[in-house]
């Protein structure tokens, strides 16, 4: 049994000069105070999952809150503390910027300050149990299986009426796609990026594809109708010459399941051995049928191939026979740990797990650390023989750095590093024989894991060389790369005070600067870091991105005025504006800095609307919204990116629908914000011409209008150049 390494932040609270009696009132308090931190307010240890501190805070809520203790006066801040402690410890991110800072690598505006009365904790909060795994991560639904997405609200009827329903279709579903669901009041971040804006919205999210909404009746039979529709897979009964593709499972898995569990997982076949001795027997590499097996390989789909023998579903190693050189065959083998306790131990194995060993030596491993579930084991096995990350141990420890090595630091009981591992994965594949990936069990080798200060889990490192850098983007694949080719090429330009002179202060209007000022010690600044790189990434040709370590210059910082970490400005010229807003994410931080950029749409009154768009000899895609509607808000900088990539192409304009209402509904539109597209065809257009695009991206939308743009051209030869 591995060891658990629990690690304790305490709070400093400052205690001021009072009276006596006061003085040792207040010295009491503080002394509970520090013997508790955020964990030990709500009862739960530092392996807690969401769904558990969750549930713990609901306890607390319900007998702490000041409603339910009318003569204490203290009832009130005892309640924000614990509030205060569930509002970080629910959010993966600020949980792990809490394990490893404290309460000083937290936001000051994230206080906890606000919380609802007694009786939304009694009757509204809490999950809706709608199945085993409530919180979805966006690395999860990335993973490339299929993924039917409840977003819901925990004060939504609807959610609540949906709740048993969802939960019979996620039991009839299991195994054969995922089912998950998100707490849009907890995970509002998540939630406005994927453009939820009614509650429940049920999605299937395929990787590489566009999401699909559900608009059917939420009945069990309805649900299950519509995500069948996204399986394609069939199982083939094999004989003699029949081509197939083998994939080779974990046998003494498959004994205890049922043929019919892997349909709709994978293209499955299957062999009748009692009735096809030859085909299962002969294994002659020079035999008709072995040839003909193999000359059929590469012609079909099928995944997964099993001999059915008279007892049952199970894999016969006859199969093994078939597989030629580029397809992936596992070897499956089983270890006494008992009997072989040497060998385990010499690779800190301590209890029951499976494996996949890479072909290169005994050391060359990884484990398997998720739910043991068949389609688990089957992801795991299919993916790790792809990838390239190796088990770590001390032994194999990448200390010399020779060679860059990313490693993860993480313990098997935390939900975020159980999510990171299959990105790691995917981004080893990419990397290959540019950078080694590792994973190191911090509850295996604790003192490894203190020797380089690991204080949350997972903490991702990059060693190269001598040079040590610590991942904060997002657990995902895409994040990995991102951050490794930010190392390459820094997407934030460092500016120091020569430089920001020469570059930032005073420059021409057209040239703006978003700068952050920074102390390497501010915790909110640390926590910046990885949201700020990210936001460059995203203003990438459109604004300029640097940053300012005011501990390193602090005379400059002084004489800019900076007095508090981490300081936001843009420049634009002469003017310099700062960022107060209240979310410090890439995407609130990228929508500000927009809002600074000349408009490159226009706005469309009744009258141009049908003189220039309907009449007109331009292409022009429109945003119909509303002043008051919060996503036409959040979706006005993506329109104006929009705008200017599609320029001098397609003109981009703007209508407001609760000022122009009667050309809106004539249009027919019937939600805010709506995205139109009306191409120039030679002829007058009607209101109703529009074609609708359904994405709030504008990468997304102008590849859309250019797609549909390209299958116009035939007949927009001779249209002149948008000006």
């Amino acid at each position: 049994m591995g060891h658990r390494v629990v690690l304790w932040v305490q709070r400093r609270r400052p205690v001021q000069l009072l009276p006596p009696l006061m003085l040792l009132v207040i010295l009491l308090a503080a002394v509970w105070a520090e013997s508790q931190d955020y964990y030990s307010l709500l009862g739960v240890g530092r392996e807690a999952t969401t769904r558990e501190i969750r549930q713990a805070f609901k306890k607390l809520a319900l007998t702490m809150h000041p409603d339910k203790n009318p003569g204490d006066s203290s009832a009130h801040e005892k309640f924000l503390q614990v509030n205060r402690a569930y509002e970080v410890l629910k959010d993966q991110d600020l949980r792990k910027k809490y394990d490893k800072y404290g309460e000083k690598g937290l936001d000051e505006q994230q206080q906890g300050g606000r919380y609802e009365s007694w009786n939304y904790y009694r009757y509204d909060f809490g999950d809706l149990t709608y199945c085993v795994c409530v919180c979805v991560s966006e690395a999860a639904v990335n993973s490339g299986e299929i993924w039917f997405i409840n977003f819901y609200f925990p004060r939504c009827s609807h959610c609540h009426q949906l709740a048993p329903t969802w939960r019979e279709f996620s039991k009839e579903m299991d195994g054969v796609i995922r089912i998950g669901a998100v707490n849009c009041g907890d995970n509002n971040h998540l939630c406005r990026r994927k453009g939820i804006n009614s509650y429940p919205s049920l999605f299937i999210y395929r990787a590489g594809q566009k999401p699909e909404k559900f608009n059917g009746e939420r009945s069990k039979d309805d649900l299950v109708r519509f995500s069948m529709q996204f399986i394609t897979t069939t199982v083939t009964q094999l004989w003699q010459g029949k081509p197939l593709r083998i994939f080779h499972l974990l046998h003494y898995f498959l004994h205890t399941m049922p043929c019919s569990t892997f349909d709709g997982l994978v293209k499955v076949g299957w062999i009748d051995c009692p009735s096809q001795e030859q085909l299962c027997d002969n294994r002659s590499p020079t035999s008709t049928e072995y040839k003909k097996l193999q000359a059929f390989l590469r012609q079909d789909h099928i995944q997964v191939l099993f001999c059915l023998s008279l007892s049952g579903c199970l894999l016969a190693m006859p199969c093994l026979s078939v597989c030629p050189t580029d397809c992936l065959s596992l070897q499956v083998g089983r270890v006494d740990c008992i009997e072989d306790s040497e060998l385990c131990q010499s690779l800190y194995i301590h209890k029951p797990c499976v494996a996949v060993f890479k072909g290169l030596g005994i050391h060359d491993f990884e484990i398997h650390h998720s739910k043991d579930v068949l389609y688990n084991i089957v992801g795991f096995a299919r993916d790790s023989v792809r990838a390239h990350v190796t088990t770590l141990r001390p032994d194999n420890f990448p200390s010399d750095r020779k060679e860059p090595w990313l490693v993860d630091f993480f313990a098997p009981w935390c939900p975020p590093c159980r999510a990171l591992l299959p990105e790691l994965r995917k981004a080893s594949i990419q990397l290959a024989g540019q950078m080694k990936f590792g994973t190191l069990d911090c509850t295996i080798h604790h003192n490894l894991c203190s020797m380089y200060n690991i204080q949350a889990y997972p903490t991702t490192v990059i060693f190269n060389g001598s040079s040590v850098h610590e991942y904060e983007g997002q657990h995902s694949a895409d994040g990995i790369l991102e951050f490794i080719q930010d190392l390459v090429n820094p997407s934030v330009v460092v500016l120091d005070p020569s430089s920001f002179a020469e570059r930032v202060k005073g420059k021409s209007d057209i040239q703006i600067w978003a700068v952050d000022f920074y102390a390497p010690w501010c915790g909110p600044c640390q926590a910046l870091i990885p949201e700020w790189r990210r936001m460059a990434r995203l203003l990438s040709g459109q604004i300029l991105v640097g940053s300012v370590d005011c501990q390193r210059f602090q005379s400059f910082c002084q004489s800019q005025n900076v007095r508090a970490y981490p300081e936001i400005r843009l420049y634009s010229g002469n003017a310099r504006q700062s960022y107060n807003g209240w979310h410090r994410d890439a995407h609130s931080l990228r929508a500000w800095a927009l809002s600074s950029l000349p408009r490159a749409s226009v706005d469309l009154t009744p009258e141009s609307f049908r003189s220039q768009v309907l009449s007109g000899q331009d292409h022009w895609v429109l945003d119909f919204y509303a002043p008051w509607c919060g996503p036409c808000q959040h979706f006005a900088p993506e329109f104006e990116v929009l705008a200017r990539i599609l320029k001098g192409e397609v003109r981009a304009g703007k209508v407001d629908c609760q000022a122009h209402h009667q050309t809106c509904q004539s249009a027919g539109i019937t939600a805010y914000p709506t995205v139109r597209f009306y191409p120039y065809l030679g002829t007058r257009r009607h209101e109703h011409s529009g074609e609708h695009i359904n994405s709030r991206d504008a990468n997304m939308i102008a590849d859309i209008i250019r797609q549909r743009l390209d299958q116009l051209s035939p007949r927009l030869h001779s249209k002149p150049k948008v000006t």
